[in-house]
């Protein structure tokens, strides 16, 4: 078994989208920031929101799928997010996404209307029947949309089993949701955290099999999840305490993108912080002079491990 066709586990960093100057993708730094990403000791690669997906072209979506899995190669499974707002796009982008290597799918609820459940169990259905692939549900309404039921993410489960359908819960509260999802599972379901790490110590601690966090915080995220493995309380809290300060400050996708761009570039792996517009949030100087306080605390925490 190879470590693509492994079931997805620890740490799964959503990576970000370069850009060139005019706009368009910018592979190399894409391969730069996944190989990056691989030696921080990232166990696999999400493609998703944070990926901006929602504003790239149906062919630039397949485009960047394919980009992801040929650059990740065998180091390590591929999740492509193919939700959209139409049940057909979805399962175009789910079969391309198969066919260019991904070892699992995600998929958001439509965003820009609120769905009858009949109507929404039929989306997924649709997903999950396109490929073989496993599909993570995630709701992610902490962004967008509205939050699906619990009943309704566990009889997709139900329905379709374990191997085929996943979670990542978004909609908040977030650890009271995660815990109802498990017990609703009756433990058998595979949830990811997705809170960019602010939640992570306690999803831990409710059962998450894996975090899907931005990629910015990499170096921080890895040895937190081998710390919470460990049981080592001390070091966890240490490494969550200015991760979940950093993520405190991106409080919507806009700014989520604008503060972990920023933190690449920083940390020398993209070569500017563009963002696909129009944008409902810029990184103004007094939020970055705290992102960079916080990131030094941070990487002290990191040089000070053992």
């Amino acid at each position: 078994m190879t470590n693509a066709q492994r079931p997805f586990a620890g740490v799964l960093p959503v990576f970000q989208t370069p850009y060139l100057d005019n706009g368009e993708i910018d592979a190399s730094t894409l391969q730069r920031e996944i190989d990056w990403l691989y030696e921080q000791g990232a166990d696999g690669l999400v493609m998703a929101m944070v990926s901006e997906i929602l504003r790239l072209s149906e062919q630039e979506r397949n485009e960047l799928a394919a980009l992801a899995c040929r650059f990740s190669g065998n180091r390590g499974p591929v999740i492509v997010s193919v939700g959209t707002e139409s049940t057909r796009t979805a399962v175009n982008l789910a079969r391309h996404a198969a066919d260019a290597g991904a070892a699992g799918l995600m998929a958001i609820p439509p965003v820009s209307i609120a769905p009858r459940e009949d109507e929404l169990f039929r989306y997924y259905e649709a997903i999950i029947q396109a490929t073989p692939l496993p599909v993570v549900v995630q709701d992610a309404s902490g962004y967008v949309g509205r939050p699906m039921t619990i009943d309704f993410q566990a009889r997709l489960l139900d329905l379709f089993g374990p191997e085929k359908v996943q979670f990542k819960p978004e909609a908040t509260p977030i650890g009271p949701r995660l815990s109802l999802l498990r017990e609703a599972t009756r433990g058998t379901g595979r949830i990811f955290e997705g809170t960019g790490g602010i939640a992570l110590v306690d999803s831990y601690r409710r059962g998450i099999v894996g975090t899907m966090p931005g990629a910015d915080l990499i170096r921080g995220i890895v040895p937190l999840w081998n710390a919470l493995q460990q049981g080592d309380d001390q070091r966890a809290y240490a490494l969550s305490l200015p991760i979940s300060s950093i993520v405190a400050l991106q409080n919507s996708l806009d700014a989520f993108l604008a503060i972990e761009k920023y933190l690449l570039v920083k940390q020398g792996v993209f070569r500017n912080t563009q963002v696909r517009g129009p944008v409902a949030y810029r990184l103004d100087p007094e939020t970055q002079a705290e992102v960079d306080r916080l990131f030094q605390v941070l990487c002290r925490q990191i040089e000070e491990l053992p």
